[in-house]
């Protein structure tokens, strides 16, 4: 059985630091050298949108890190319509890791990449990414939203931004839920920190309206933690073709999944759908 922490609070450290507690970050890392914290920045907006991974949420997953003998890098990449390195800036995020002696990359500018094949994949044979990216624990810091093609964009969505192609549309073409499976069939989150202080519902990702949702929800499974924020969200995991997917290839868990910490019920909201 998954075990995803549920963290009620007003934004700030001791809501991100109560939710890792609670799913033994310490264990889960123990073995990791250098840990990229992949953030949403799939536009410039701000965290209080509910566009973006707010910088407070990765301030503290950093706090926790220094905790751990690890080496910390806050990453993501272009997108279609945003430079990751303008948004890195505006959001608020780059001040962030300024202030805390940690690097931030733009994963499109590096150049030494590496092919990972994908030997059961439904839409892609292999992927490309940095050898930064295949050598390194990911923690996915995603933002708890809706999106118009995927329903929503949480955990598993994510890592979709840790290819370093700017036009991304091409995979879009391929089945982007297949593409999403494939990813983190390859590429697992060790941990996943969804940032609920402020999320977004209606036409996400960032096309919608801002919902003050006051949580943190962390887990080690990816599918399971995504499945929970998809129950927060009052959508039926089931129906979300990424996660039940995921689930039907043995990526993780829907329904056998120990939720600790303050619980759906305390923190549910139905959101609009995009």
């Amino acid at each position: 059985m998954s075990r995803v922490a549920i963290a009620k609070g007003s934004r700030g450290h001791e809501p991100v630091f109560r939710a890792l507690d609670l799913v033994s970050y310490r264990r889960v890392l123990k073995r990791a050298k250098r840990v990229l914290v992949k953030v949403n920045f799939i536009t410039t907006k701000t965290w209080d949108t509910g566009a973006t991974t707010d910088p407070l949420v990765v301030e503290a997953i950093i706090l926790k890190l220094r905790e751990l003998p690890v080496e910390v890098l806050v990453v993501e990449s272009d997108a279609n319509i945003t430079n990751a390195t303008k948004a890195f800036e505006i959001t608020g995020m780059a001040e962030m890791c300024d202030r805390n002696a940690v690097e931030w990359v733009n994963l499109r500018h590096l150049k030494d990449r590496v092919d990972i094949p994908i030997s059961e994949g439904s839409a892609l044979g292999k992927i490309t990414v940095p050898r930064l990216v295949a050598e390194s624990t990911i923690i996915s810091a995603a933002k708890l939203k809706t999106h118009t093609a995927t329903q929503v964009t949480l955990g598993m969505k994510n890592m979709f931004g840790l290819l370093p192609d700017k036009l991304k549309f091409k995979y879009h073409v391929k089945g982007i839920d297949k593409v999403i499976v494939d990813i983190n069939s390859v590429l697992k989150s060790a941990l996943t920190v969804i940032d609920g202080f402020v999320g977004m519902e209606g036409k996400g990702p960032t096309g919608g309206s801002p919902v003050l949702m006051d949580t943190i929800i962390a887990g080690t499974d990816p599918v399971a933690t995504d499945a929970t924020a998809c129950r927060v969200m009052g959508f039926d995991p089931h129906i979300i073709n990424h996660i039940k997917q995921a689930h039907e290839r043995d990526l993780g868990e829907i329904d056998q999944v120990d939720i600790v910490g303050d619980g759906i019920e305390a923190v549910k909201r139905c959101f609009k759908s995009p």
